[in-house]
């Protein structure tokens, strides 16, 4: 057996996405880890760079909890009661306390009477998708939305003629899918957007998406539902951390997130009525056929909640508010174009790629750690520069990031 036939096609198929330029750079290597001092924030040292200290500026840690005393001390103290791992599914015994912990507890603070935990957001969008479809039902997702939700439209097996595409946020055009494009015999419409778009740091608006589907309502046998992705939202957005539904105002029926970006551990979960959720128990195969999170994840995640409700989380979310303001008032203050926001996502908007490309590598000698989103990732005449602010960064530390931007530009 020879694995230089396929080694050849593959290295043929990678070069492919090279030309294409979608192929992912070599992926650098964090190897140490120094905590705030003084007026610095966190600071981190990459491989092959033995004398550089960087900022990181492309984290989804919104509230900077992974290196929390409190979240630290959960995760060390459940893998000394329970070990590092399940040993089994949650059908087979795999079931430990800090999962059930965990789900009461993520459940509460959304709101919702419940909530089921899978190892990923990606994967619980996967597994609602198996639970909430049938051959009946017809789905309608915004342009933008996440490659998880188009993964699971496929991974259900939709038919193209059982499902829609609305322009980014546009309700016109969803209201005139909803009016002329569901066919007859659909009982069930799922409609299905991200909360924050990760790529652009703007939100749906939740509202008006619930005043497009109102006279809808009542139109099909198992219902019209919403579901929204917020796993950039939920811990980070909203006064209280509440997510798009807080910044808008107005609720969607069943929610998906991650623990792995505000809440800075690991791990997905969907929370909606008992009945949802015990369908997804029974149903998705992404819980059912993979081992859950470890006890150690749970008692973090849990802990990272806790947190994030209580007064400290809400001065977290302050500082949050305080550095995106600073550093959207430096964008404005040097004459350079974003996407209108209050999220810690903060794209710079280039619109070019070799500059986009220049920029990055730019700041990367600077010890600044950004992401550079160019063409087909983003389209043409839309790359970007997507900085990402968190808890933990400080003041000093936006102007830092701002004067390199100064002398870069």
């Amino acid at each position: 057996m020879t694995l230089s036939l396929l080694d050849a096609g593959l290295r043929t198929e990678v070069a492919q996405l090279a030309q294409e330029g979608r192929a992912k750079p070599p992926e650098r290597v964090i190897v140490d880890y120094k905590p705030a001092e003084g007026a610095l924030g966190p600071r981190y040292k990459l491989a092959g760079r033995p004398d550089q200290w960087c900022i990181r500026m492309n984290s989804n840690s919104y509230l900077s909890l992974s290196h929390h005393p409190a979240v630290i001390l959960a995760a060390d103290a459940a893998t000394h009661k329970f070990g590092a791992g399940p040993g089994a599914v949650r059908f087979i015994d795999g079931t430990f306390q800090a999962h059930v912990d965990l789900e009461e507890r993520i459940a509460a603070f959304c709101g919702r009477p419940a909530a089921k935990i899978f190892n990923s957001a990606y994967t619980t969008n996967l597994g609602l998708a198996l639970a909430i479809q049938n051959k009946k039902t017809f789905w309608v997702g915004d342009a933008l939305n996440h490659n998880c939700i188009i993964r699971a439209m496929r991974i259900a097996r939709v038919p193209s003629h059982h499902k829609a595409i609305f322009a980014h946020n546009d309700i016109d055009h969803l209201r005139r899918i909803m009016e002329n494009d569901i066919p007859d015999g659909i009982e069930r419409v799922v409609v299905i957007f991200d909360g924050v778009f990760s790529m652009r740091g703007d939100h749906a608006p939740i509202g008006a998406i619930n005043a497009a589907l109102e006279p809808h309502r009542k139109r099909f046998k198992e219902g019209l539902v919403t579901v929204v992705d917020d796993s950039h939202g939920i811990g980070a957005y909203g006064a209280t951390g509440r997510g798009t539904e807080e910044i808008c105002g107005h609720n969607v029926d069943i929610m998906v997130g991650t623990f792995g970006k505000a809440f800075g551990v690991n791990g997905g979960f969907v929370a909606a009525s008992e009945a949802v959720v015990e369908a997804v128990r029974q149903k998705a195969d992404t819980y059912i056929y993979t081992n859950p999170l470890s006890v150690a994840d749970c008692a973090a995640a849990t802990a990272a909640v806790e947190i994030a409700d209580s007064e400290e989380g809400l001065a977290r979310l302050k500082n949050v508010r305080d550095r995106i303001a600073q550093f959207r008032g430096g964008l404005d203050r040097l004459g350079l174009e974003s996407i209108p926001g209050k999220h810690p996502v903060v794209p710079l908007m280039v619109r070019n790629t070799e500059k986009t490309t220049r920029m990055v590598e730019a700041f990367g000698e600077a010890g600044i750690l950004v992401v550079g989103l160019n063409f087909p990732v983003v389209p043409e005449g839309d790359q970007t520069i997507r900085f990402q602010i968190n808890a933990a960064h400080t003041e000093a530390d936006i102007d830092a990031v701002l004067s390199v931007l100064e002398r870069i530009r």
